[in-house]
């Protein structure tokens, strides 16, 4: 058995970095037409396996945790939150699960879509009758909101201030899959400064809470159990508490931006979720989650832009042992990923993959399920995100409210990916808003 095969373009030194930052989709289309599914990246030294279509992939996830190591793939991201939960050892991430599972329970999604109706019914009640908006940073702000006032309640999130998002930002800034981070880079240093703030923030409203129980959201997560019995330390529910901020817009802010915007541009599907927008929601209907089942277009549409235009691009494992798949062998050491840029793609899976087809989703044709990891935007296996349906109901949530009072132009002829060693979003689009007529 032999080692995947390094796509060309690599340079001295530094190899695939530039490529793998700027055009990580070219990158990773130019080592699949090479090599197929299954080829090598050099990250400045470091040996990378990509592993794309379905085989390749059943043996990520079932590898996860035994052959495959997280916690060695996401060090950057330990930097900023600790170990906890997924960026722990398995025996950790097993202990904290129940507190996941507590968090995004059936019961709390009903509570949790209470909020994001409201969030953004306030939020297009501030945009007034017309007007003109970048859709990127709108939604940005708006899903801070949401996840403020959905983890931490909306008295809490109100008492947080412009400086603990701001502290957010460089915590964003400074994510890094390849420097080692812990390097005294300025962008590390900022890291590790607003680390220090947004900490100094959530430790007193926790041990406030220790003191003083209430009945609220926040209240849930510090008293819920891990799965040894017992409560979770301050320093656990803190780091819980920024990775869920984090995650809560840092990933969905770029999808929601991009469902939006992928709508305006295909005034033919738009029209099929206007319909549907204005029989289900027309006459002053209560958005819940019976009236979000019936919202199949708006559902379609949010599952083709975490297709087509994912936040996070890339899953990262480390190999533990030397680990066989298909025809090759992954050496120890090596870096593991999965590629939606190519996974995403695959002619074999998707009717002409490249093509806005929200459709391809529907039952009639259920495309995805030709591959059971036919789509990774959200992970897979026992680590997939447990925050995938809080994300996807929010973004249908602004989609369908936004769609169903006002017309919308884009005023931006085309909208590019910007891509970054975070995650990946739309570049700055403007859109001309218009209140629709009753």
């Amino acid at each position: 058995m032999q080692k995947p095969k390094l796509t060309s373009g690599a340079l001295p030194l530094v190899g695939h970095l530039f490529d793998f930052i700027r055009k990580q989709d070219e990158l990773l289309q130019r080592g699949k037409t090479e090599h197929g599914n299954i080829f090598a990246l050099n990250l400045m030294g470091k040996n990378v396996a990509v592993l794309t279509g379905a085989e390749a992939k059943k043996v990520f996830f079932k590898e996860t945790d035994k052959t495959l190591n997280m916690e060695e793939g996401y060090e950057f991201l330990a930097a900023i939150f600790g170990k906890v939960a997924f960026l722990a050892d398995h025996s950790t991430y097993m202990n904290h699960r129940p507190i996941l599972h507590a968090l995004f329970s059936r019961a709390r999604m009903t509570g949790y879509l209470d909020v994001m109706v409201e969030v953004v019914s306030e939020w297009m009640d501030g945009l007034g009758e017309n007007g003109e908006m970048e859709i990127g940073s709108e939604m940005i702000d708006l899903v801070k909101e949401v996840a403020g006032r959905s983890f931490l309640g909306a008295e809490i999130n109100k008492q947080l201030g412009a400086d603990f998002w701001q502290a957010y930002d460089d915590l964003s800034k400074a994510l890094d899959p390849v420097l080692p981070p812990h390097w005294p880079l300025p962008k590390f240093i900022r890291r590790d400064r607003a680390k220090k703030y947004v900490s100094s923030v959530l430790y007193p409203i926790v041990r406030e809470r220790r003191a003083n129980p209430q009945d609220d959201p926040f209240q849930m997560l510090v008293d819920v159990r891990m799965k040894d019995g017992e409560l979770p330390s301050e320093e656990i529910i803190v780091q819980l508490l920024m990775a869920l901020l984090f995650a809560g817009h840092e990933t969905t802010a770029g999808q929601a931006a991009w469902t939006v915007i992928q709508l305006a541009q295909h005034p033919r599907y738009l029209k099929l979720v206007r319909a549907e927008v204005d029989g289900v929601l027309g006459k002053g209907q209560d958005f819940d989650h019976t009236t979000l089942r019936n919202l199949s277009h708006v559902s379609m549409a949010v599952d083709e832009t975490s297709r087509m235009r994912p936040s996070a691009e890339t899953i990262m494992r480390t190999a533990e042992s030397d680990l066989p798949v298909g025809d090759f062998i992954i050496p120890k050491g090596w870096m593991v990923q999965t590629a939606t840029a190519v996974d995403h793609f695959m002619g074999e899976v998707f009717d002409q993959p490249d093509l806005y087809d929200p459709l391809r989703f529907s039952p009639e044709r259920a495309e995805q399920k030709l591959d059971s990891h036919a789509i990774i935007a959200f992970g897979g296996g026992l680590h997939k995100c447990a925050g995938m349906n809080f994300a996807n109901t929010e973004m249908a949530v602004i989609t369908a409210l936004l769609f169903r009072n006002y017309d919308l132009e884009l005023i931006t002829p085309e909208t590019q990916v910007e891509r970054g060693l975070g995650s990946s979003r739309p570049s700055q689009t403007w859109v001309r808003f218009k209140r629709r007529d009753k």
